[in-house]
C-alpha cells in the first residue's frame, strides 16, 4: 500500500514537470476595450508615467508604494521604478518605443517576487470616434515560471489586472 501511495506521488511529481518543460517558453496576456475618447486624448495618460497614478491598478494595492522616476517627463527613455509590499513587489519600467496617439512600448523588469524581464505594449486605434486600446505584455518563461503556470493561471491573475486598469484608463480619459 505504502509503495503504491509513492508511486503515485512520483508519477504526479514527474508529470507535473514534464507538462511544464513542453509548455511554451513564451507568454503573452493581452486585453481590449474600447474608450470614447480621442487617441490623443488617451496616449499622455500612458506615455506619461507620472499619470498611470490615476489608472494602473497596482497603484492602489500598496498605499506605502514607494516611486521614483528618471529621465524625460514622459516618452522614450522615461523611468519609473517601484518598491512595495509582496503583491506589488519591486521593479521598474522604461519607456522604449513612442508613436504619438497610437503606441507605447515598455522594458519591464521585475526582481521581486522573482526576476523577469518582459515586455508592456501598448496600441490605440482609432475606432467609432474612440479609441481601441490594447494592453499586451509578453515575453520569455522561463522553466520556473512555466512551472508555477501548472498550478497559477497567470492570464487570469494579471489578466484581471488590465481589465480593471483599462476600466480606470476609461474612467480618466472620459473625464
Amino acid at each position: 500500500m505504502f509503495k503504491a501511495i509513492v508511486a503515485i506521488i512520483v508519477v504526479a511529481i514527474v508529470g507535473v514537470l514534464g507538462y511544464a518543460a513542453i509548455s511554451p517558453d513564451r507568454f503573452r496576456i493581452e486585453r481590449t476595450t474600447t474608450i470614447a475618447a480621442p487617441p490623443e486624448k488617451v496616449f499622455p495618460l500612458i506615455n506619461d508615467l507620472h499619470q498611470w497614478k490615476a489608472w494602473s491598478p497596482w497603484e492602489k494595492i500598496d498605499p506605502t508604494l514607494k516611486r521614483s522616476y528618471s529621465g524625460p517627463k514622459e516618452g522614450v527613455g522615461a523611468v519609473y521604478a517601484w518598491q512595495g509590499n509582496n503583491e506589488v513587489g519591486t521593479g521598474s519600467m522604461e519607456i522604449t518605443r513612442s508613436e504619438p496617439a497610437s503606441k507605447v512600448e515598455i522594458k519591464l523588469d521585475f526582481q521581486m517576487p522573482f526576476e523577469a524581464h518582459n515586455t508592456a505594449e501598448f496600441t490605440l486605434q482609432p475606432k467609432n470616434g474612440g479609441t481601441q486600446v490594447t494592453w499586451a505584455m509578453y515575453g520569455p518563461s522561463p522553466y520556473t515560471h512555466r512551472l508555477m503556470q501548472v498550478f497559477f493561471d497567470m492570464d487570469d491573475m494579471v489578466g484581471s489586472k488590465f481589465d480593471q486598469g483599462l476600466i480606470n484608463l476609461k474612467a480618466a480619459a472620459e473625464k
